[in-house]
Formats: C-alpha cells, sequence, structure tokens
C-alpha cells in the first residue's frame, strides 16, 4: 500500500507536494481540534463579554432614564414659570409689566437651551464611559479633543461670545419681543430674540440684525414705567396760582378720559418753576406714564394745556424775539461815505496833489 492510501486510512490528509501541485484538505480530527479550541475559547470569554454587554446596557439604560427625568423636570420649571406670569398678569399692574406672550418666549428659549445642554452632557459622559469599559484608552482622544476645542474656540471666538451674552441676555430677562431699547450701535422695536443675533426694526421701517456680543448696553424703555415731562413758558406777570389750577384741571379732566386713563399711571403734577427769567418764566409739569407712552402723553398734554390757556387768557411765551419795525422813513444816503475834497478836480487839495510835470528841454 502506497503512503497516501496509509495516510486516508488514518483519517489525516496528505501533506502538500514540494511542488504546491495538491491542495490541501483538513480532516475530520483537524475539524474537531478546531471546533474544541474555539469553543474552549469562547467559554474561557464568554463571562467577559456578557460582563460588557451588560455593563454597556446599564449605561445606555441609566444615560436615557436619567436623561428623560431631566428633560422633564426643565419642562416642568418651565410650566411653573408661565403659570407664575399668568398669576401676575391679573394683577393691576402686573399685566403691563410682564407680558405673557414675551414671558413664554423667553420660557420656551431657556427650556431649550437647558435641555440640549443636558442631553449633551449626559449621551457624551455615556459614551466616554462605554469607550472604557471596551478598554479604549481615552487619554489620545480627550487630549485631540481638548486641542481641536481649544482651536474652534479661538477660530470661533466672536461666535462663542455672541452665543454666551444671548444665553445671559435671555436668562437675565433684559428685554423681550416688543420692548423698544437702545442697544448702543442701534436702537428700535426688538421683533425677534435668538442666542446669536436680536433682530431690531428702526423707527423708519429698517431691521437692525444686532450681534449680541457687540452689545455693551442696553437702555430698555419698555419696561418699567416712563416720564411725560412738559416745560410751559408763560409771562413773569402770570399769576402762578390760577396758572397751577388750570394746569390742574387740565391733568384731572384727561386723566379720567380714555386711552389717557389707562396710559397714565399717576396724577399730572405741576412739580413747580423750573427757571425764572426777565420776560418769561417756566413750569413744569410731570406725570408717570407705560412704557414707551411718554412722548404720545407729552403731545397730548401740550395741545390741552395750549386750549386751556387760550381759553383762560394765560399767553404762552416763548420762542426768537420778533423784530419791531421802525416807523420813521430811512434815509437811503445813512450808508453811503462823505463826499471827499479830492473827488473835485478843481479843488485846492487835488490841484496841490495833482504830480508836476517836467520842464521841457530846447536845443
Amino acid at each position: 500500500m502506497s503512503l497516501s492510501a496509509v495516510l486516508l486510512a488514518a483519517g489525516s490528509t496528505p501533506s502538500p507536494s514540494p511542488s504546491g501541485t495538491t491542495p490541501a484538505v483538513p480532516s475530520l480530527q483537524d475539524a474537531q481540534e478546531s471546533a474544541t479550541n474555539a469553543a474552549g475559547w469562547v467559554e474561557e470569554n464568554w463571562s467577559t463579554w456578557l460582563a460588557i454587554g451588560l455593563r454597556v446596557l446599564l449605561i445606555l439604560v441609566i444615560a436615557a432614564v436619567l436623561r428623560v427625568l431631566v428633560r422633564r423636570a426643565i419642562t416642568k420649571l418651565i410650566d411653573r414659570m408661565n403659570r407664575t406670569a399668568q398669576a401676575v398678569d391679573g394683577t393691576a399692574i402686573g399685566g403691563l409689566l410682564v407680558n405673557v406672550e414675551r414671558r413664554r418666549q423667553r420660557s420656551q428659549a431657556i427650556g431649550s437651551v437647558l435641555r440640549s445642554v443636558a442631553s449633551f452632557v449626559i449621551m457624551g459622559t455615556a459614551a466616554l464611559m462605554i469607550l472604557g469599559t471596551f478598554e479604549i484608552n481615552l487619554a489620545p482622544l480627550l487630549a485631540s479633543a481638548g486641542v481641536a476645542g481649544v482651536a474652534i474656540g479661538f477660530g470661533a471666538r466672536n461666535l462663542v461670545t455672541d452665543f454666551l451674552s444671548g444665553v445671559f441676555m435671555i436668562l437675565e430677562d433684559q428685554y423681550g419681543v416688543g420692548d423698544s431699547i437702545d442697544a448702543g450701535v442701534a436702537s428700535g422695536e426688538v421683533i425677534e430674540v435668538g442666542l446669536r443675533v436680536t433682530k431690531l426694526r428702526g423707527d423708519n421701517g429698517e431691521i437692525w440684525y444686532v450681534r449680541n456680543g457687540e452689545v455693551k448696553r442696553i437702555g430698555n424703555l419698555s419696561q418699567g414705567w416712563s416720564t411725560a415731562g412738559v416745560d410751559v413758558t408763560v409771562r413773569p406777570s402770570e399769576d402762578l396760582d390760577r396758572v397751577k389750577a388750570v394746569i390742574a384741571g387740565v391733568g384731572e379732566r384727561m386723566s379720567k378720559e380714555e386711552p389717557w386713563n389707562e396710559l397714565l399711571w399717576g396724577p399730572i403734577e405741576t412739580l413747580g418753576l423750573d427757571s425764572v427769567l426777565l420776560d418769561s418764566m417756566v413750569v413744569r409739569v410731570s406725570a408717570k406714564t407705560m412704557p414707551g407712552k411718554s412722548l404720545t402723553v407729552e403731545r397730548e398734554l401740550r395741545w390741552r394745556i395750549k386750549r386751556a390757556f387760550d381759553a383762560a387768557d394765560i399767553q404762552i411765551v416763548g420762542g426768537p424775539p420778533v423784530p419791531v419795525e421802525d416807523a420813521g422813513v430811512t434815509d437811503p444816503t445813512a450808508g453811503m461815505a462823505a463826499p471827499s475834497a479830492y473827488a473835485n478836480t478843481s479843488s485846492p487839495q487835488a490841484q496841490a496833489a495833482t504830480p508836476l510835470t517836467p520842464p521841457s528841454v530846447t536845443k
């Protein structure tokens, strides 16, 4: 019997020839050994795999549950803020100070930012913990992320500044939609508040896009209350008690009429004399009004005071003085210079000033 037959009878495969023409055919014994080795390797490592899988599953479950709980807590906080705004809105002055729609928009913006930050922190931490479970070295990853973050932050520092400024503006409720503000670089009515850009509409209808990072100071003309001030200039010979009584009557009638009874938050007061001159004296009138309505109240107050003074024969003075025309006829030659003696060539002065002619020389 040949060697190949013996090997086949023993259940083994012949070894390939040196020339490599005969392929190696695995035997049943080799397959059994491979299966035994694989089963042993699985048996030795299945506990490790199971522990890693359970750890990853536990991390994901905890992260998902924590994310849901945090987002629900933020949503309840925002709802409570909205309910507080609605409760304040029922009071007499609270409805003017706290606008429900503005408070709702501000609460939604804050809630959106908080939920996004919470989700990013929770899921990012869970991802790092899962990578650590697989025994992946996180030091190079964290170092690369730190360097990349510094580079991105340095390159986009204006964007980061705008974003942080917008977050603090919303959290501090510096202004909202519908407010009239003076942002330094532009002024107008706020029509949109974003985390990066605030959109304003100017007095002439133009729209300003103001980056939040460029705003150094904010003057909000729509929060709290405004003051309407009117200066009334009368003759120094007028009776001050009579002037004050007329102004008080105007203020009392105006405060009882619509819509001025809603715009006025206090009585119209005569503060007294602001200045006294030889030909006039200035009486100061002031009133506390709704935010942003001071100019409207001032115009109406001037209108009513003027009509009341005309009815009471009280003259309002002021402005540039009117030139007084002369009754006599002006002399047209008054601005002309006096005649000179040198103008007449026959006068002694003109002849004395005439240059002498040299005598002629005869041959």
